[in-house]
């Protein structure tokens, strides 16, 4: 498997593509919810299998703050580990752009899939798209107070 960042736009339409499946067939998000407008300034992360798109996620940068969002798997290849190495490859890029801090909104159900990458959630639980949330983040930069 590689993981890495898109070389082109048709990697990205394939990211888009997974997760339109994913969050609007899957989960029932709105596609104008998925297509947030922010796609065009994101660096796009993808897991690719025989050539195939089997895994996504995007970084958006926010001052010191890279947010990470839209992670994506095929769903024959949840726990599977894809997941875990697109988030790594993510915090790596993230923390080689600058960015002192690695934050997110996790669905209930992927929390302890960041738990386990040292995530830590802050605030309370809300909702996303009819779905359970907690903000959470992981510092890059060990001088960098935690939001708490």
């Amino acid at each position: 498997m590689e993981i890495r960042a898109t070389r082109d736009q048709a990697e990205v339409d394939a990211a888009l593509r997974l997760r339109e499946r994913v969050f609007c067939g899957e989960q029932g998000v709105t596609a104008e919810a998925e297509r947030d407008g922010h796609d065009a300034e994101a660096l796009h992360i993808v897991a690719l299998k025989a050539g195939e798109v089997v895994g996504t996620c995007r970084l958006l940068y926010r001052g010191d703050t890279a947010l990470l969002g839209r992670m994506a798997v095929e769903p024959g290849l949840r726990n599977a580990g894809v997941g875990a190495e697109v988030l790594s490859h993510a915090e790596s890029l993230a923390a080689q752009a600058g960015a002192a801090r690695i934050g997110l909104h996790a669905q209930r159900a992927a929390e302890s899939l960041y738990r386990r990458a040292g995530f830590v959630p802050y605030g309370g639980v809300f909702i996303e798209e009819c779905i359970e949330h907690v903000a959470m983040e992981k510092l890059l930069a060990p001088s960098v107070p935690a939001r708490g």
